[in-house]
């Protein structure tokens, strides 16, 4: 038993030193060997089917180390954000600390197999739109390299401090960086590499659902205690003492849900990063989505028609050739400016797209040779119809908008997948991460955000608002902070109880909220301008 388990009135608290023994240890360094050899073999397998010899192919050596460094920061991200998950049921008795962090890493394991994608290529649209389209260039790998590498610098850097900081945030600020460096690069304003409109409504995510999880927690604790006359779930636990039976199961399930949900959110940043990173390294195999149904070209026929019937009449007749097409489309993208010359492009396009369709007769008859390019006018005809939809200009009314929702889906359905394989290496790396360096966040949250210990109410409410909102925001396709949800739910349990918060703490969080997005903007944006170079 650690002092820093013991409580502040002098009582025993949760034992944090038990391992998991020569055998567990041994079973986890066997299982992060046959991870990497999972992804590796998987890789070889694709590139080979596609006609690809990965032992030829000059970028592999790039893709492999890629592959590990978005496995290393959803690794990281485990053992920071998912400690948080785990530290009511440790410091309730509800589960020792040994089994808890076992549990939660096999419940994060199945969150990312069951995941649905959406906040994966939520994360992908902020990126600028000349990287995503040509990421297996030199600056797409500066691009990957140095985002992820400044979300794992920072995450690190506030884990050694047993500072919970969120993990989503530092994305999010490492990909605005890397925009602003690039556009900086590329002679225009620095505020032009990013898509503010979708940056705002993730940054709202990020700043309300904390707020949320302080609110909400507070309230339900004290529902609870309006409804629930039971002294001892108000007090704290006595030595090793389990809490009542009922309380116990809700404290583990919330802890269950906490997890799942985390690794269906969370995972998903890490697989639209690898999606990024195989599309640009083997896009014969990787960009386009060859296992869809077989009543997809049909299905895609008819939606891109009333596209074309929605959008043709709202702009001059223009004859367009291919390429000038695109680059109309990619201008209006990046630039966010409708002109006399926007929906004639974006009209062109989902004809060219249409008649490519149509030629080859499924996308899984599409040539290698040609994958790469046809996937970047479906991602570039998507990102076009999405900002369409809410150009009031256009005059579109509600079926216009869901012709155009429809034909998106159609376009994503063939660009925006996720193999098998790219989950269970996620599940992985994630589920393995939540089982090592979680005591630092766990001590933090369990004894230091209060000034008494964290009671068996105060737990349960703070697990299931946690839980409540990332499933919500995971339906919506928004990542959120597990790590903010849940130490904020915690304090407002605390405030509510008229316990006290220790300003300490507080002020780290506070600041560590503060800091964390200026600071992965600058790391990322330094870091892609001095990879650049290199590459």
């Amino acid at each position: 038993m650690t002092s820093a388990a013991l409580e502040r009135d002098g009582r025993p608290g949760p034992k944090l030193d038990d391992g998991f023994g020569r055998a567990g240890t041994f079973g986890f360094a066997t299982a992060i060997v046959a991870a990497l050899g999972y992804v590796v073999y998987n890789v070889y397998h694709d590139a080979a089917a596609a006609s690809v010899d990965p032992l030829t192919l000059m970028p592999f050596a790039l893709l492999v180390l890629a592959l590990i460094i978005a496995l290393g920061f959803e690794f990281v991200n485990g053992f920071h954000d998912t400690a948080n998950a785990v530290a009511t049921v440790i410091y309730t008795n509800s589960m020792p600390a040994h089994v808890a962090v076992v549990w939660s890493g096999f419940f994060n394991f199945l969150g990312v197999l069951l995941s649905t994608g959406a906040v994966a290529f939520g994360i992908i649209s902020l990126l600028p739109i000349e990287l995503i389209l040509q990421v297996g260039s030199s600056s797409g790998f500066a691009m990957v390299f140095a985002l992820l590498i400044a979300a794992i610098v920072w995450n690190l850097a506030t884990w050694a401090l047993g500072i919970p900081s969120s993990s989503s945030h530092t994305l999010i600020g490492s990909i605005i960086g890397v925009g602003v460096a690039n556009a900086i690069l590329q002679g225009r304003n620095g505020s032009a590499g990013v898509d503010w409109d979708k940056a705002t409504e993730i940054g709202k995510a990020l700043l309300i659902s904390p707020l949320i999880g302080f609110g909400v927690a507070a309230l339900l604790f004290l529902a609870m205690k309006t409804l629930v006359r039971n002294r001892k779930l108000y007090e704290a636990p006595v030595g090793d003492t389990p809490p009542p039976l009922w309380i116990r199961a809700l404290l583990i399930f919330t802890c269950t849900g906490v997890s799942f949900a985390h690794g269906s959110n969370d995972g998903q940043k890490g697989m639209g990063l690898i999606m990024l990173i195989l599309i640009g390294t083997v896009p014969t195999a990787y960009a386009l989505n060859r296992a869809v149904p077989a009543e997809y070209e049909a299905q895609f026929a008819a939606h891109s028609a009333a596209a074309v019937q929605v959008l043709a009449p709202r702009g001059p007749r223009v004859a367009l050739d291919d390429t000038a097409a695109r680059n109309q489309t990619q201008r209006y993208i990046t630039e966010r400016k409708l002109d006399a010359g926007t929906v004639p492009a974006v009209t062109a396009l989902v004809g060219t797209i249409d008649r490519q369709v149509r030629e080859y007769g499924s996308l899984a008859k599409v040539p290698a040779a040609v994958s790469g390019n046809m996937r970047n006018d479906m991602y570039l005809a998507s990102e076009a119809v999405k900002r369409m939809a809410k150009e009031k200009s256009l005059g579109l009314n509600d079926r216009d908008q869901q012709v155009l929702t429809d034909y998106r889906g159609s376009l994503d359905a063939g660009t925006r997948f996720i193999p098998l394989w790219v989950k269970v290496a996620v599940a992985f790396a994630l589920g393995l991460g939540t089982m090592v360096g979680w005591k630092r966040i766990v001590v933090t949250v369990g004894e230091k955000i209060g000034k008494t210990h964290l009671t068996y109410a105060q737990g349960a409410s703070a697990e299931l608002v946690a839980m409540g909102t990332i499933f919500g925001a995971d339906s919506l396709g928004l990542p959120v902070s597990t790590t903010h949800v849940l130490s904020s739910g915690v304090a407002g349990t605390m405030a509510a109880n008229r316990s006290g918060l220790q300003m300490g703490t507080v002020r780290n969080l506070l600041m560590a909220w503060v800091l964390t997005l200026p600071v992965s903007v600058l790391l990322s944006g330094s870091l892609y301008l001095l990879l650049n170079r290199v590459f």
